[in-house]
């Protein structure tokens, strides 16, 4: 007994079933052409033979109807493939997105796969420890070295001895009991010319030649 198998079809891969469907549209659109042209030619002989041969003319008309049909279904067929077109892409953009959503998903997936709450606490109170230790290595490093042996109560005795004496100072400034001149008015300094000491010598001795006549 012999048997036959049917084989397996290939899966349909989404662009070349579009580029098939398009391909019947483009035979599709011409063979809609051809039965225009042939309806354009049985209509101008069914016109020619109206008055002299009217049985040629109602044979004519028929195959122009024939050829109409034909039109119709080549249309409805036309607009089917075109939605098939459509739903075909709008589905591989959709199988695409998807595929990079898995794609996203995986990733972050990867990324977190390792990692929960309590490890990045972990991670935090450790960065917090370093911190605070690059602190406290700041602050000793910053301390000027050579001053151990200054003694801090011996530094405070010594700035209270001139603190007391600054305020000694300023008490003897206050004894001494503050000058005071009366206000006489406020006088504009004379400014002497020189010539006019000149005049005044000038005088005198004219003066004293007078007395002494």
């Amino acid at each position: 007994m012999q048997l036959f198998y049917a084989k397996a079809r290939p899966k349909a891969n989404p662009k070349d079933a579009v580029l098939r469907l398009r391909e019947t549209l483009s035979m599709l659109e011409k063979r809609e052409a051809f039965l225009q042209n042939k309806i354009d030619s049985e209509l101008k002989t069914a016109k020619l033979n109206a008055g002299t041969n009217k049985r040629a003319a109602l044979m004519a008309l028929k195959r122009k109807k024939q050829y109409m049909n034909q039109i119709e279904k080549i249309s409805g067929s036309r607009l089917l493939i075109d939605t098939q077109v459509m739903a075909i892409e709008n589905a591989n953009v959709n199988l695409e997105t998807m595929k990079a959503m898995q794609v996203g998903a995986e990733a972050m997936k990867s990324i977190y796969g390792s990692m929960d709450i309590n490890t990045v606490d972990d991670t935090m109170e450790s960065i917090r420890e370093q911190m605070d230790l690059a602190e406290d290595i700041s602050n000793a490093i910053s301390v000027p070295l050579g001053v151990d042996f200054l003694d801090d109560d011996e530094l405070a005795a010594e700035l209270e001895e001139l603190e007391q004496e600054a305020l000694d100072n300023q008490l003897l400034g206050a004894e001494a009991p503050p000058v005071t001149v009366p206000n006489l008015g406020r006088t504009e300094p004379v400014v002497r010319n020189p010539a006019q000491d000149i005049d005044e010598e000038a005088e005198l001795a004219d003066l004293r030649a007078a007395m002494a006549l």
